[in-house]
């Protein structure tokens, strides 16, 4: 697969000097360039497959969380792809990926390539030996398309396995622009000022100002993880945020405390939550995604949840019966969660890797096509999502919200952190830390609950 390699690491190069526009005019040349040079690649003897004549009609299986109408999105990131190279691409979403995923390659029934959704799992996946280290020409790509950090997430011991792929920006607050206009209230600046906005929300509303959601089956928890994330990038910057990742900062250190006193303000506050759903300990009953429908239909005033949010808000409607619109001055928008000072361009982010099992000739060109820009612009086109590919197009993203998500998190001079908690070692940041958040709604105090994450560093 040499020579498909060169061709692409040319092409990656190429779009650097390109406008978004003109690159796109070229995504069926360079797909129809590696369906001919897949052939030659293995026409030379590259890959594990035994055909040594094409890879044409070879299917390349995929498995990933991704499902329901985001799975059918990305399935159709693949079209143009397979009509001119001529390779199969099968995804197949898996609701229970997570706890499945490591049982599957330990038994020998490994995918081709998985989209794990976690640096840490992606570290244990590593673990079995099973992983394929990043072919030559996605290393290429990434380090033309992605910043730094990026590759980091997707690289242990010095090796890099893999590639970005979708992203995005966890420290969302979502409410209703009619709304805020009819209250007289305005998108808040700092932390003091949203707990403002909150106390006039709720004089003005007559109800709570907020909504949340923790349940998440085996994940419960984890939308609790990136309030208190927020807090500590925000309010005590990104250093701290990197030591408490590594284990240097301890959950029971006074930083992380602040954190979750802050955060406790708004969700241990009766009067401030659950609209539409029930008290503070409905928070622990209610869907994550279930938010959407009550801050569209304007029985809940905010919810602090992720971009991907506004892909749930197809799915509902509004109090007259419609779609929401997703726009500055439509039905529903969002405003990034502030800090205790104004103006800090600083977020929290999570996304996918691509990483593969096998390194045959067909899974090769799946694995640099979807290193792309060419990938990430055909999967944002499909809606709902964004790309923290540096060369791929935000205007190409389904809502006027995304396009400036999508520019926020490409901004050089932004500062980007990864989800602290899918960084962590496993038993904390997929276990003690999870449970921690339910156990500490439920009303147990502070200071033991902070211990009890702590101690998942000894599991």
């Amino acid at each position: 697969m040499r020579v498909l390699r060169m061709a692409l690491n040319e092409e990656t190069e190429m779009n650097g000097l390109r406008s978004p526009a003109r690159r796109r005019t070229t995504i069926a040349i360079g797909i129809a360039a590696i369906a001919t040079l897949a052939l030659a690649g293995c026409a030379e003897g590259g890959g594990d497959s035994g055909d040594s004549g094409s890879v044409e009609g070879e299917t390349v299986s995929i498995s990933g969380g991704i499902t329901g109408t985001e799975a059918d999105a990305l399935q159709a990131s693949f079209d143009a792809f397979t009509e001119d190279t001529g390779i199969i691409v099968e995804y197949t979403g898996d609701k229970g990926f997570e706890g499945n995923i490591v049982t599957k390659v330990q038994g020998g029934n490994a995918p081709d390539i998985a989209i794990v959704p976690q640096p840490g799992l992606l570290k244990t996946l590593v673990e079995t030996g099973e992983v394929k280290e990043a072919p030559e020409g996605v290393v290429t790509n990434v380090d033309a398309n992605w910043s730094p950090d990026w590759k980091s997430y997707g690289t242990f011991d010095d090796v890099f396995y893999a590639a970005p792929m979708l992203a995005n920006i966890k420290g969302y607050v979502w409410y209703s622009p009619t709304k805020f206009e009819e209250w007289g209230v305005e998108v808040p600046k700092t932390w003091d000022e949203l707990l403002t906005l909150t106390a006039t929300i709720e004089e003005k509303s007559g109800g709570p100002a907020w909504c949340a959601g923790f349940e998440s089956g085996d994940a419960s928890g984890w939308p609790g993880t990136d309030w208190i994330e927020d807090l500590v990038l925000r309010n005590s910057g990104p250093e701290v945020y990197d030591q408490w990742v590594a284990g240097e900062v301890k959950f029971t250190d006074p930083e992380i405390k602040e954190a979750f006193d802050a955060v406790g303000e708004i969700l241990l506050d009766p009067a401030a939550v659950n609209a539409g759903f029930g008290d503070v300990k409905s928070i622990n009953s209610t869907a994550f995604a279930n938010v959407a429908a009550p801050v569209a239909n304007g029985t809940c005033p905010m919810t602090h949840q992720a971009s991907f949010l506004s892909s749930n808000f197809l799915d509902v409607e509004t109090a007259d019966g419609n779609v929401p619109t997703v726009a500055s001055d439509g039905d529903v928008y969002a405003f990034v969660l502030p800090g205790y000072e104004e103006g800090s361009a600083t977020i929290e982010v999570g996304g996918e890797f691509v990483t593969a099992f096998s390194d045959d000739a067909a899974t090769v060109a799946v694995l640099e096509y979807m290193s792309t820009p060419e990938f990430a612009d055909a999967r944002v086109s499909q809606g709902g999502v964004i790309s923290a590919n540096l060369n791929a197009d935000p205007s190409l993203a389904s809502s006027e919200f995304l396009t400036e998500a999508m520019t926020l998190l490409q901004d050089p001079n932004t500062t980007v952190r990864f989800d602290a908690s899918d960084l962590m070692p496993s038993t904390v940041g997929a276990g003690s830390f999870w449970k921690g958040m339910v156990s500490w709604i439920d009303g147990k105090d502070t200071e033991t609950v902070l211990s009890d994450i702590q101690a998942g560093y000894e599991n």
